[in-house]
């Protein structure tokens, strides 16, 4: 009785504000464990001598991410909203205030968790050749100026695909992404794609006619850990960008549980619409269900409603993670034996294409229906999300080269990034196997390993 009554004379407004904020922490925590779920499906798709290197990169990626992120990151975000909005006056000042307005630094830390998130993406496409110094020079230019700019074209209530940004004002209508399938997703899956093609592809992908050809992953069991891990993580992503769970109106409190549910129901929908999709897929394509396309798919099928969840029906949270799931072993073929980019991990239709297309269709699954002009705009925010990373990813890549090189020598490649980059090994108790597939086994078991992680092979 008494803690009703004490609740009953609170301001609905500071009741509404702390609640709000400890939620907002709560799901930055969440997403930060999204973090070890990247770092386990990257381990999992590379061979065993490369392992270390792949946890190095995701170590650096938050540690150096989040330091960069406060010093610089925010700010960028600010200022691309401020100066590509109307009336809108542009003030460095106002624009870093928040690195000693402690009011702020909720919404900071609530920011740098995605900003992590886009940088890591692309970490595995690069996977087994990259230079480390190479990755982590741009990881900092990502996260410091090109997503950062992404982030403030789209989000905030001002930018340029805003309503109240110069695309978004001449077109009418502003750019839809919720939690960021384009602005987080696509950029790192494009930003992926043009490094994977830069870098160049591992020795041995392809042989002297041009044909791809499969290097093992060392373990699926880590991969598909990562998945799942990723996934838990990312209803913390979407939900969790629904900030508000209170709201007030008038004196009293009321509760946004319908929209927290569509949220939560289309992401669920979503990732098992997606997963499906993926095992029919490759059923029909190879006769049997792959189970790290299954995963992948699944990660598709989420990536493709995370810009749509508070805006579609559930059949269209559905619809659009079956396409995601669908297109994800269909786009990695095609990037690998028509373009002949090496995207270990399949970054690029997991986060990339699947961000594209499930943030363009969203409306026409939207709940308040069909809308030519909002389909317009989506389709220009993706144009120009698309261009500005290719642009900038290029840049930053040229300028590494020039620096420190992009690619680890032939014989640095071969013996594994894990000792020529950091003297270390993931497995010191295990040998690798004879030639230079540097799968790891146990010294006298040398059994090899079927899967590249896009399928098996019939060498068995």
């Amino acid at each position: 009785m008494v803690e009703g009554a004490l609740l009953a004379q609170a301001d609905p407004t500071a009741v509404a504000d702390g609640v709000n904020t400890v939620w907002t922490l709560l799901v930055c925590f969440l997403i930060f464990f999204m973090q070890p779920g990247f770092a386990m499906l990257e381990a999992g798709q590379v061979r065993a001598k490369n392992v270390a290197n792949v946890l190095m990169k995701n170590l650096m990626d938050w540690g150096m991410g989040v330091v960069v992120f406060f010093l610089v990151g925010l700010g960028v975000f600010g200022l691309a909203g401020m100066v590509t909005t109307a009336g809108v006056d542009v003030s460095v000042s106002s624009a870093f205030e928040y690195v000693n307005d402690d009011t702020a630094w909720v919404g900071w830390l609530f920011s740098a968790v995605f900003a992590m998130t886009a940088a890591t993406i692309v970490s595995g496409a690069v996977a087994e050749r990259i230079k480390f110094k190479a990755y982590v020079f741009y990881s900092i230019g990502l996260t410091a100026f090109i997503y950062p700019v992404i982030a403030g074209f789209a989000w905030g209530g001002t930018g340029l695909l805003s309503a109240n940004g110069y695309l978004g004002d001449a077109i009418g209508v502003g750019y839809l992404d919720f939690a960021g399938a384009t602005v987080v997703h696509m950029l790192g899956g494009v930003a992926a794609l043009v490094g994977a093609y830069m870098v160049g592809p591992r020795k041995g992908r392809y042989d002297s006619d041009g044909n791809s050809q499969p290097i093992p992953g060392h373990s699926i069991t880590l991969a598909v850990l990562g998945t799942f891990i990723l996934a838990f993580g990312w209803f913390g992503f979407n939900v969790g960008t629904q900030a508000a769970v209170l709201s007030v109106d008038g004196d009293a409190l009321a509760f946004n549980g319908a929209v927290l549910g569509r949220v939560a129901m289309n992401t669920t929908l979503g990732m098992g619409g997606g997963a499906v999709a993926a095992a029919l897929v490759t059923t029909w394509t190879d006769g049997k269900p792959d189970p790290l396309f299954t995963a992948s798919g699944l990660l598709a099928g989420l990536v493709a409603v995370t810009g749509a969840v508070p805006h579609v029906t559930w059949v269209g949270g559905l619809v659009l993670g079956v396409i995601g799931g669908a297109q994800a072993p269909i786009v990695y073929r095609w990037v690998t034996d028509v373009l002949k980019i090496d995207d270990v991990a399949a970054v690029f239709p997991v986060h990339g294409s699947a961000g594209a297309i499930g943030t363009l269709l969203i409306p026409v699954f939207a709940t308040s229906g069909f809308s030519a002009t909002q389909f317009a705009m989506q389709a220009v925010g993706i144009a120009v999300i698309t261009v500005w990373t290719v642009a900038t990813t290029w840049l930053v890549f040229k300028v590494a080269d020039a620096a420190v090189g992009l690619r680890v020598d032939d014989d640095d490649e071969a013996l594994g990034l894990d000792r020529s980059e950091h003297g270390y090994t993931a497995y010191p108790e295990f040998v690798e196997s004879a030639g230079d597939s540097g799968v790891a086994v146990s010294s006298g078991d040398a059994g090899p390993m079927a899967t590249d992680g896009r399928g098996v092979t019939d060498d068995d």
